[in-house]
């Protein structure tokens, strides 16, 4: 700051006021940052900055002089162990988009702090600072951490380490504007960060890693018994179709399945789509459409009963997909019943085009990510995993497991499942399991024949099997599948992994948005 900008200041009517940033602050944040990083590209773009205020809006905040921002900080809040103290500022702030924010997290992140030059000697930096603060007591986090540069030391690259540089500035020897404005203001150097900002020449790469412990931090009681899970246990059932001669016979086969996933004490266990079509044979049909409406009726019950399972057995079930009539139209639906009692729907949104003519299907209009207490899951019925915006959609909701029950009569129709739903463990870096169902069914018209061979698929990365296949059963025979998945290896592999869809994803020019319910 000149003199003469002083000068103009001190005789201007300035008015400050601390406030929340709101989108049609971006042009005077824009031209903040155009000049205080001219060396490291300017400004975010739009693009950017109104991700940050949708994900978290109450953390970014500014200092205004007369209705303009003249100063902002930026903030995220992330579960820190989650990323611990090795880490780049793309990979916990998600390259700024804010997409690792974690309203359950346990600290708040400083992404940015930035005052307009014509500002600085007003002290503006603490002002925000203690907002800051303010706001991490407020929302009871116990601390707040940041990654600093430290501008001056390309100064002092020659003849010091980035240690004994930090040390000097903490012994006042050498000055560097921000890491001495941080230690004033009560942070504590943790560690050396290299590679933090590679693009940050002044800083040489390098930059502090600072901790600021919130005092009245109360820590939330830990839990004794049902505590997050680290590892889940999958039970696929590959279901063998076989001649049923009534709905109590059905549900007896599926005891038989649920018994057994339970006895070894599996999370949960997934049926296949369709798999009481044998109940179609209780009766002589005019036409396959007469014929799925029949199945339908037995579905109330069975979905009943197999929530009267979940719970005795203590086991999550999801009940494959069953036919329901409502309101005089006919869906395919999913259930998730729970072992604590509860059930939720996850309704087929693309019916085949053999569902649609043959049988007058329509498909649902919801998609919904669920919390289990394994995990969080998501349900795509056979057709819908090849569509890959719907398990993006899931995966934007922290979708952890991605189960896809299926129902293919041919080897080329279960390629069709099994490829997409490994395109989809890569792409939205999470586990997915595939169940379907063998075996043939000769007096049920369109249901007679059937290929299957369930699997569970992980990511593609170091820390998974080399063909990303968890485990898969012997094709066409009646078995079940029990795998254990690693949940804090896909959050490894987010932050860590040899590529990063998730974190690398650009933002800025595309998106996958639902504009249907739910």
């Amino acid at each position: 700051m000149t003199d003469d900008t002083n000068a103009a200041l001190a005789g201007a009517d300035i008015k400050l006021r601390l406030r929340n940033l709101v989108a049609d602050d971006y042009p005077a944040i824009k031209k903040i940052m155009d000049r205080v990083y001219p060396g490291m590209g300017g400004a975010w773009p739009r693009k950017k900055y109104q991700a940050m205020l949708k994900t978290f809006p109450e953390g970014q905040i500014c200092i205004e002089d007369n209705g303009v921002a003249v100063a902002a900080a930026f903030s995220v809040i992330v579960d820190y162990d989650k990323f611990g103290d090795e880490h780049t500022y793309d990979e916990i702030t998600g390259n700024a988009y804010l997409t690792t924010h974690d309203p359950n997290g346990d600290v708040l992140y400083g992404v940015d702090v930035f005052v307009d030059p014509d500002y600085r000697n007003l002290r503006l930096g603490r002002r925000l600072y203690e907002a800051r603060k303010e706001l991490c007591k407020n929302l009871n986090l116990r601390a707040i951490i940041a990654g600093g540069r430290i501008p001056n030391y390309r100064d002092q690259a020659e003849h010091m380490t980035p240690q004994e540089y930090i040390e000097a500035v903490r012994r006042r020897e050498v000055y560097d504007p921000i890491l001495s404005f941080q230690l004033a203001n009560d942070f504590e150097v943790k560690r050396v960060l290299k590679g933090y900002l590679p693009e940050d020449k002044e800083s040489q790469g390098y930059a502090t890693l600072l901790e600021w412990f919130n005092i009245y931090y109360e820590p939330k009681d830990s839990k004794l018994f049902g505590a997050r899970k680290t590892v889940a246990r999958i039970g696929c059932v590959q279901w063998q179709m076989r001649e049923m001669h009534s709905v109590e016979g059905l549900v007896k086969q599926v005891e038989y399945f649920v018994d057994a996933l339970s006895d070894y004490r599996c999370d949960i266990a997934l049926f296949p789509e369709f798999f009481n079509a044998p109940l179609m044979g209780l009766a002589e049909h005019r036409n396959p459409a007469e014929a799925i409406r029949f199945l339908a009726q037995f579905t109330p019950r069975i979905r009943d009963d197999i929530q009267r399972l979940a719970v005795s057995y203590n086991i999550n079930i999801i009940a494959g997909s069953m036919p329901l009539l409502e309101d005089g139209e006919l869906y395919n639906v999913a259930y998730l019943c729970r072992r604590d009692g509860s059930v939720d729907t996850q309704y087929k949104l693309h019916p085949t085009p053999h569902e649609k003519r043959d049988w007058a299907m329509e498909g649902g209009n919801r998609l919904t990510a669920f919390d289990t207490d394994f995990g969080r899951i998501g349900v795509l019925i056979c057709y819908d995993v090849e569509f890959p915006e719907l398990a993006r959609l899931l995966g934007d909701q922290e979708m952890q497991i991605l189960f896809v029950p299926f129902w293919t009569d041919t080897k080329n129709g279960y390629l069709r499942v099994r490829r997409c739903a490994q395109a989809r463990a890569i792409e939205n870096e999470c586990y997915v399991a595939i169940g379907g169902s063998i075996g043939n069914l000769p007096q049920v018209d369109s249901v007679d024949i059937q290929y299957s061979q369930t699997a569970v698929f992980s990511p593609s990365d170091f820390s998974f099997p080399h063909d990303a296949i968890m485990a898969e059963t012997t094709p066409n025979t009646e078995m079940t599948l029990i795998v254990d998945v690693d949940l804090d290896k896909l959050q490894m592999l987010q932050n860590e992994g040899s590529v990063r869809n998730y974190l690398d994803r650009r933002r800025d020019l595309y998106r996958v948005q639902w504009l249907g319910e739910g």
